[in-house]
Parts: C-alpha cells; sequence; structure tokens
C-alpha cells in the first residue's frame, strides 16, 4: 500500500445492520458490520467520503443485492492478504448466486482437502464480505457455522438468495 494512498469510507444502513465501505482510490477494500473495530484492520485512517465513485458504486451494487435485482457486483476491489487468503477470497467470487460450498469442498477447489482449517482461517480475514460471498460457505452437515457478520446475518444473506428452505441456525 502506498504511503500516502487516500482512504475513504461511507457508511450505509441494510437489512444486515449498518456497514462500513473503506475504498483506496484503486477499489473496494473493506466491508465492516456494525461494532466491527476499525482498528483490528491493517489499513490506515479512514476519512468519510460520501461521494467517492467505488464507495458509492459499492453502495448501489449492495443496495440491487438486497432488493434482489443483482447477483453479481463487479466495484473493484483492492483487498491486502497473503497469497493463500488471496486465493481463498478468489475462489469465494465463484460460488453462484444462492448456493453454498462446504469448507471441504471449498479447499479441495483450492487443490488441498487438507486445508480446511486453513480455509476457514482465510474466510474469518475476508475484507469485503457479503461481496466477496464467505456467508455461501457452510459446515460439512450444511450447518451454518462461522461468518464476522454473525450466523443470523449469514442465514438472512444466505435466505435472501434462496427461495428454498435454509438450514437453521442451530441443527
Amino acid at each position: 500500500m502506498e504511503i500516502n494512498q487516500r482512504v475513504v469510507y461511507k457508511d450505509m444502513i441494510t437489512p444486515v445492520g449498518q456497514i462500513r465501505l473503506i475504498a483506496s482510490h484503486a477499489g473496494l477494500m473493506a466491508l465492516l458490520w456494525e461494532g466491527e473495530d476499525y482498528t483490528g484492520t491493517k489499513y490506515p485512517a479512514a476519512v468519510r467520503d460520501n461521494e467517492d465513485r467505488i464507495l458509492v458504486q459499492a453502495e448501489r451494487q449492495l443496495e440491487e443485492y438486497f432488493a434482489k435485482e443483482r447477483r453479481v457486483f463487479d466495484v473493484p476491489l483492492d483487498m491486502k492478504g497473503t497469497g493463500f487468503q488471496l486465493s481463498v477470497w478468489h475462489a469465494l467470487l465463484d460460488i453462484p448466486y444462492g448456493t453454498t460450498k462446504t469448507y471441504g469442498a471449498l479447499a479441495r477447489t483450492l487443490g488441498d482437502i487438507k486445508a480446511v482449517r486453513a480455509v476457514g482461517g482465510a474466510l474469518n480475514k475476508n475484507p469485503v464480505a457479503i461481496i466477496v460471498p464467505c456467508h455461501r460457505v457452510v459446515g460439512a452437515s450444511g450447518k451454518l457455522v462461522g461468518f464476522a457478520g454473525g450466523l443470523e446475518n449469514k442465514s438472512i444473506l444466505l435466505g435472501l438468495e434462496s427461495s428454498h428452505k435454509m438450514p437453521t441456525l442451530f441443527q
């Protein structure tokens, strides 16, 4: 990251609570859940900019998603992570809207079935939830497990994307 890179943010209200969008000039860097501690990120201090083109584009696309008018996001991304984390996050982009994949299946997709725990760790660090759909990854039994935004929000997102019965939170 450039030393003097300008980082901006915009807050928006969604069906899963208030979220904070954070972007650089290159793309969306993070989507923080309400109450999530920004100081836990490795990003420089952000300044509010409700007119930033990337933030406005991300907000519009999220509004379309929540209105069931968008299935794929194309806002530019500027995610920072290890090579492995980036490979996991990019693999998430291949999980189609309305479907789920298990942690094991995602590890197999990445070429190492033994990497299930590492995949879970990378998902936990996903900086751009919803847009990079870690909510579409479920436990081996189909149970909803592990989601930084909370299992209730994971259930809401999966329910939004699916017309069939979703698994309950605590099967």
